[in-house]
């Protein structure tokens, strides 16, 4: 290997350190001191209540992990969102867990917590699968409730879907594990079946102190809406258990006995390792974002045997479409090449920019895989359109458009992996968060933004140097370097795949070599949900 991919195999290796060890810290939830303190109740922390539940030594991806960081500081902060989502599997069978965090301020409710448990109930009604909430929340975060309350996406919208989903046939348990609270109880009792643990778990609309304030009722929370309570007089529970682990091995047991449902029907063929080091990786992928690479050479590590069936291969060759396998199932794949090319006029395509040509075959691929049922995977390293007279006269925007349209109507599922850049319109044709991918993740390597760092600074700064002088004022060198380094600095912030996350732009950030697991998994998912709609995009300008 050569000095520049060691270069490259050590940048990398070092954004995954950084995200293995923030992902320990986000493990921890309100910190140690609280950890300790929720168990000495007698109860499971949220991830051990879901270690316990899911089938041993099972696949898992875990969603919205970074939800929350750095935002709500006054507030002490919301590591995680304050809940913990994981696609797993129970008696083999996929399903969604959402587990609040007690440790997080009592499993409170702020805004991107209502966000994540949305984002949850999404991916089960997208895929027919079966969800199942275990529930420790004391509700609303009452400081924020203008926030998180009245809107469409905020709060009431969780039990709107819980009545939806319920209409669809899509199963539903809950585990009152702890306090349920005001609103909140709606959820584990609009559920198909509720469970309470006696000691720790209570539902009401009102507690005890409301309750006084209110009606002038005194009467403590066990007795107003405590297991016993629940069970044996107001039958509003199904079941009562004396500790955690007997609530979660009922639930085994619940879907131990479930039936089967129809599949979509994706191709899988036994799996097989890509023929080349995934490792290798690492270092193919350069430190320095402005340099080109070739993705067929991300590509060849990513698909089993590493072999893939190019279209139209030398024609719009800065976008890579064609067919491959991941862990045994068939994919589309539709990829940035950010190498530069020469075209057959002799043109020189920029790596990265999608041009009209690209985008024109793009579209004719992604309608081919949704009339062959093959789902799509994108691979994001795009800085956006090509701009300029010449485009703009050949119809980029046209084109553009068509392969958006081809890619936001299509009927099998998308995901979309963000390798590095993902700017502007190409993030919208790439299948970006707007576009309904049902997994989105990004590697430590990536960046969501309108455009770069350094793009947006020089834009900004001609923008605000042209209205000084349009004033008479003549600013220095000094000046438009401080300006200029005042706006980057706060761009290349937002930038960063941890500020995506933290607002649910992307489902997770994951180390490279988790993007086969992160695939299957979501294939899988998608396979438990036919296709129902046909495909159809519309008017298309050609």
């Amino acid at each position: 290997m050569n000095l520049e991919f060691n270069k490259n195999e050590d940048s990398t290796k070092q954004l995954n350190f950084q995200l293995k060890k923030r992902l320990e810290k986000v493990a921890l939830g309100g910190g140690e001191k609280r950890i300790a303190a929720h168990k000495a109740k007698g109860k499971l922390t949220a991830r051990e209540r879901i270690d316990y539940l899911l089938d041993k030594g099972s696949e898992t991806v875990e969603i919205g992990a970074f939800a929350g960081e750095g935002m709500y500081q006054q507030e002490g902060g919301c590591p995680g969102g304050g809940v913990v989502v994981v696609i797993g599997w129970v008696q083999g069978r996929q399903c969604v867990v959402v587990a609040n965090d007690a440790t997080v301020k009592a499993g409170a409710w702020f805004p991107i917590t209502a966000k994540k448990n949305l984002r949850a109930q999404e991916i089960s009604i997208e895929n027919k699968l079966p969800i199942i909430y275990l529930v420790d929340s004391a509700g609303v975060y009452l400081p924020m409730q203008d926030e998180i309350f009245p809107d469409k996406e905020h709060f009431g919208r969780i039990f709107r879907n819980n009545a939806v989903m319920s209409s669809m046939g899509i199963v539903q348990l809950a585990a009152i594990m702890g306090p349920c609270v005001a609103g909140g109880a709606y959820l584990p009792i609009m559920s198909d079946e509720a469970m309470i643990v006696d000691g720790t778990g209570s539902v009401f609309l009102a507690g005890s102190y409301l309750v006084k304030s209110a009606i002038g009722e005194s009467i403590d929370n066990e007795t107003l809406g405590g297991a016993t309570t629940h069970s044996e007089i107001s039958g509003v529970t199904d079941y009562k258990f004396q500790n955690d682990e007997e609530c979660l091995d009922h639930i085994r047991n619940i879907f131990d006995k479930m039936g089967g449902q129809a599949t979509a029907g994706f191709s899988r063929k036994a799996p097989q390792a890509p023929a080349q080091d995934e490792k290798e990786i690492y270092g193919l992928l350069p430190a320095d974002r402005a340099k080109p690479y070739d993705m067929m050479d991300i590509i060849n590590r990513l698909v089993d045997n590493s072999e893939f069936e190019p279209y139209k291969d030398l024609y719009g060759q800065s976008l890579i479409c064609g067919l491959a396998r991941i862990d045994g199932w068939a994919v589309g794949i539709v990829a940035n090449q950010r190498k530069i090319v020469k075209t057959k006029k002799g043109a020189m395509q920029m790596g990265g920019v999608i041009y009209s040509d690209s985008a024109d075959k793009a579209a004719r691929f992604i309608m081919n895989c949704n009339q062959k049922k093959i789902p799509l995977v994108f691979l994001h390293d795009v800085s956006g359109f090509m701009v300029g007279s010449q485009s703009e006269h050949g119809g980029i925007i046209k084109d553009g458009a068509k392969m958006v349209n081809a890619m936001a109507n299509s009927v099998v599922p998308k995901f979309s992996v963000i390798v590095g850049n993902s700017y502007g319109a190409g993030n919208y044709a790439m299948c970006g968060k707007a576009y309904d991918p049902r997994l989105i993740v990004a590697w430590p390597t990536a960046q969501l933004a309108v455009m770069s760092g350094a793009a947006a600074a020089n834009t900004l700064l001609q923008i605000q140097v042209a209205a000084a002088e349009g004033k008479g004022e003549k600013l220095t060198e000094e000046a438009k370097k401080e300006m200029f380094d005042k706006i980057k600095a706060r761009y290349d912030e937002q930038l960063s795949p941890y500020y995506a996350a933290a607002r649910l732009w992307v489902d997770a950030i994951i180390d490279p070599l988790e993007t086969r697991n992160l695939i299957s998994q979501g294939i899988s998912m998608a396979n438990h949900a036919p296709i129902e709609k046909a495909y159809n995009v519309g008017v298309i300008q050609v």
